[in-house]
């Protein structure tokens, strides 16, 4: 896994892409990109953002229901067996990490 210092992108200056984690340059946190499908409205990303942000450790979460994709921000890593359990109990599946 790789881990980049260019917050806001997953890939390099040579074009490569990482894991899909980045690591904020100030040391703020850790960013993944997930996506969840069956996500269609501004409620839907609240859902999933609401039961996302109850994981230990989380600072921030962007769902965006026309992509599919969850950015969340956390302290460390997070177990992603916890975050598919979020985003079932929200009423969505976990696709995996976009």
């Amino acid at each position: 896994m790789t881990t980049q210092t260019n917050a806001g992108s997953c890939c390099s200056s040579d074009g490569s892409c990482g894991s899909g984690t980045v690591t904020d340059a100030q040391g703020a946190g850790v960013t993944a990109v997930y996506k969840v499908s069956g996500m269609t409205c501004g409620h839907c990303e609240g859902a999933v953002s609401q039961e996302i942000s109850t994981l230990d450790g989380v600072t921030d979460v962007k769902a965006v229901a026309t992509t599919g994709e969850v950015t969340v921000t956390s302290a460390a890593p997070l177990d992603e067996e916890a975050v598919r359990a979020a985003v079932d109990e929200a009423g969505y599946e976990f696709v995996g990490r976009a």
